[in-house]
């Protein structure tokens, strides 16, 4: 058995170009008894992806993009078996295990094309580059794999989840700020206390990071959508154009208002996009690529402007309440000053070697000013929720 497989993955996995998939597919789909030890070797490459960085959400975006959605579902199988053999798994895994693919039975629609499909995953498995941890493995000890629990954090982001569905929901432009407004107002109170309680008690004084899909088309504009909302919520992005997905790095509470303020307006701007767009091509107009890239960069640019505009104002507000006893008499600006040195130490230790890239600029004037106006109707209000970068 392991004969067949060794010389499928010798023909299929160690070289390049399609003939040497359907060798190694030719020879598995005629050895029906490997099937069980070829799933073994499935998870033994998943558990290397683990060891380099990759999350199970990581894993399936990147597949998702590179190979197909049956690829993605068969990553998907191998990740659910994979896991079973840990007791216990990092913060977060539950949530991205929660939210994977079904995946498609074993053996369809034949051998060949399903064996096929396993190689072509396991190359690319195979493939994977070491990137930046963002949290322990699964099989780390106990200790790093027990994340506090943030105090009132269940029902705080209940709450939250709830305004910005009703604000991705409405019809009406108004209410959507509206809703949004009192999200980030409920992030942004929640923050700042989490970081006073911090201060008093010496805890949580070590940021961490997530990471989040950034994904064709018109990514340029979401990473700098994502930038805007995280140096807003006091935590640094990184983005990775080449893998498709951006870094994030700051205190939990904090990334939390992160991703899902950040899910939230994207949904909201892409709604509003197409609205303006369906107007656009009701008058007779065609140019759909430009329009959209102008429409979602503005939205982003104006909306990170916005954003910092209203950073002093909330942080002033705050500190005012910190020193009259509201949030416990701790001096708020020299608290956040620290948090936000800790996340700068943290991003360059994490990220030493970064570059800049050359934004290409807006072309569709119509496309520029509809995103703008759809990034002042999603506005934060008198919110925003730290110390910008």
């Amino acid at each position: 058995m392991e004969s067949v497989i060794d010389q499928a993955f010798a023909a299929a996995l160690y070289t390049e170009g399609d003939a040497g998939l359907d060798a190694g597919a030719s020879l598995l789909a005629a050895a029906p008894q490997a099937d069980a030890e070829l799933v073994r070797r499935g998870e033994e490459f998943v558990r290397r992806a683990w060891q380099r960085g990759w999350l199970p959400a990581d894993v399936v975006r990147l597949v998702r993009r590179d190979l197909d959605e049956h690829a993605a579902g068969l990553a998907a199988g191998l990740i659910a078996s994979e896991v079973r053999r840990y007791d216990e798994l990092p913060p977060r895994w539950r949530s991205q295990l929660d939210e994977l693919p079904a995946a498609p039975p074993a053996g369809r629609p034949d051998r060949f094309s399903y064996a096929s499909a396993l190689l072509a995953l396991f190359r690319l498995l195979l493939a994977l580059p070491a990137i930046e941890p963002v949290g322990p493995p699964p099989g780390a000890a106990r200790e790093a794999l027990t994340r506090p629990s943030v105090a009132g954090e269940p029902r705080m982001l209940t709450r939250i989840r709830a305004l910005l569905a009703k604000a991705e929901a409405t019809g009406y432009p108004e209410e959507a700020e509206a809703l949004t407004t009192k999200a980030q107002e409920l992030m942004a109170r929640h923050s700042i206390d989490e970081a006073l309680l911090a201060a008093r008690t010496h805890g949580d004084r070590t940021p961490g990071a997530c990471r989040i899909g950034v994904d064709a088309p018109y990514e340029t504009a979401k990473a700098i959508l994502l930038d805007a909302v995280a140096s807003a919520n006091r935590c640094q992005a990184v983005w990775n154009s080449d893998l498709g997905f951006a870094t994030v790095i700051g205190f939990a509470a904090d990334l939390e208002a992160v991703e899902l303020l950040h899910t939230s307006l994207l949904v909201q701007g892409t709604a509003a996009m197409t609205r303006a767009e369906a107007g656009q091509r009701a008058g007779g107009r065609k140019r759909t690529k430009t329009f959209r890239q102008s429409f979602l960069m503005a939205y982003a640019q104006r909306l990170g402007s916005r954003l910092a505009d209203g950073t002093a104002r909330a942080t002033a507000e705050a500190e005012s309440d910190a020193d009259g006893g509201a949030r416990g008499g701790a001096a708020l600006l020299p608290v956040l000053a620290a948090r936000d040195l800790a996340v700068t130490e943290t991003a360059e230790q994490m990220f030493p070697r970064t570059t800049t890239t050359r934004v290409r600029g807006a072309t569709d004037l119509d496309g520029w000013t509809h995103g703008t106006e759809a990034a002042d109707r999603a506005r934060m209000g008198g919110r925003a929720r730290g110390i910008g970068r």
